[in-house]
C-alpha cells in the first residue's frame, strides 16, 4: 500500500467513528482553504458570465462636460438617458443609452483628476465612443479649434438646418490655420504675438457668422432648452459674471467628427426640446 493510500485508508477509519457534526468540523479544518478558493472561482466565474450575457453596446453615449450639478445624487443623467431611450425607439434589450455628467474640465479641478479626464476624453473621442458632447462656451471653443466636432451643415438636411440654424454656434476656421502659416514661414514677431494671445481676452460673438472670416457651424446653443432648464445642469451660467469672449457663456452641443451615427446626436436635439420653453 502506497503512503497516499494509507492517509486515505486513516482518514476513512477515521470519518467512520464521527457524528455529522464532527465530519463538518473536520472537513472545514482540513479543507477550507480548498473550499473557499473553488468558491471564489465560482463566484468570479458566474459574475463574469453574467456581465458578458447582459452587456449591451451604447445606441448613444453624451457627455455632459462642467455641468457644475450640486446634486449629491445626479438623477438628471440617468432621467435623460431613460427617457431618450423611449424617444428614439431604441431596443432596450440590445442597446443602452450613457450620459455622463461626471467630467469636470474647470480651473479648479485637481490636476490629477483633470489629467484623467482629459486622458479619458481623448481615448473616448478618437476611438468613437462619444456620440455628442455638450460643454459650456470656453470649453466648447477650446474643442471647436482643434476640429473635433462636425459641421453642422455637412451632416443636417434642408429642414433640420432651418430649424436648429436660429440657434448655430459658430467657430471661426481662418483661426485652424495659423500653427501651419507659422510653420510655413511666417513672421516670426507677428507668430510671437498670436502665441501669446489669451483667447478669452478676445471679443467673438459666436452667434453672428458674419463677424468671422471662415464661419462654421459646428454647435447648438441648448442654453435655453426646455430640458436643460428642468435640470440641474449649468445653473451657474445664470450668473453675469460667467462670460467668454465678451459675451454670456452659452451650454452648446456638438456632435464629435468621430461620431458613427451622427443622425442619433440630432434625434437627442429633438428630445432636448429646444424650441418649446
Amino acid at each position: 500500500m502506497s503512503v497516499v493510500e494509507e492517509i486515505r485508508e486513516q482518514q476513512k477509519q477515521a470519518l467512520s467513528t464521527m457524528s455529522f457534526k464532527e465530519k463538518l468540523a473536520y472537513f472545514w479544518d482540513y479543507y477550507k482553504i480548498h473550499t473557499l478558493a473553488a468558491v471564489a472561482v465560482l463566484i468570479i466565474a458566474v459574475t463574469v458570465i453574467y456581465q458578458l450575457a447582459t452587456n449591451k453596446d451604447y445606441a448613444f453615449y453624451a457627455t455632459v462636460l462642467n455641468a457644475g450639478t450640486v446634486q449629491y445624487e445626479d438623477t438628471t443623467a440617468a432621467k435623460w438617458a431613460q427617457e431618450f431611450l423611449e424617444y428614439a425607439q431604441i431596443d432596450p434589450d440590445e442597446y443602452q443609452v450613457y450620459i455622463d455628467a461626471t467630467i469636470s474640465l474647470s480651473a479648479s479641478t485637481d490636476p490629477q483628476y483633470l489629467a484623467a479626464n482629459q486622458q479619458k476624453l481623448v481615448a473616448m473621442m478618437q476611438s468613437g465612443a462619444i456620440s455628442a458632447q455638450i460643454a459650456e462656451t470656453e470649453t466648447f471653443e477650446e474643442y471647436a479649434q482643434f476640429e473635433c466636432y462636425y459641421a453642422l451643415e455637412d451632416i443636417m438636411n434642408a429642414e433640420q438646418i432651418e430649424k436648429y440654424s436660429p440657434y448655430f454656434y459658430y467657430t471661426d476656421a481662418a483661426t485652424f490655420e495659423q500653427d501651419d502659416d507659422t510653420a510655413a514661414g511666417q513672421d516670426a514677431a507677428a507668430s510671437s504675438d498670436a502665441a501669446q494671445t489669451d483667447p478669452a481676452a478676445l471679443i467673438i460673438d459666436h452667434r453672428d457668422p458674419s463677424t468671422m472670416e471662415k464661419p462654421v457651424a459646428v454647435g447648438v446653443i441648448i442654453t435655453d432648452s426646455k430640458m436643460l432648464q428642468d435640470s440641474d445642469y449649468y445653473k451657474y451660467l445664470d450668473n453675469p459674471e460667467y462670460n467668454y469672449q465678451g459675451y454670456p457663456s452659452e451650454a452648446i452641443l456638438g456632435i464629435p467628427l468621430s461620431c458613427k451615427e451622427p443622425e442619433m446626436a440630432i434625434r437627442f436635439l429633438e428630445y432636448l426640446n429646444l424650441e418649446e420653453n
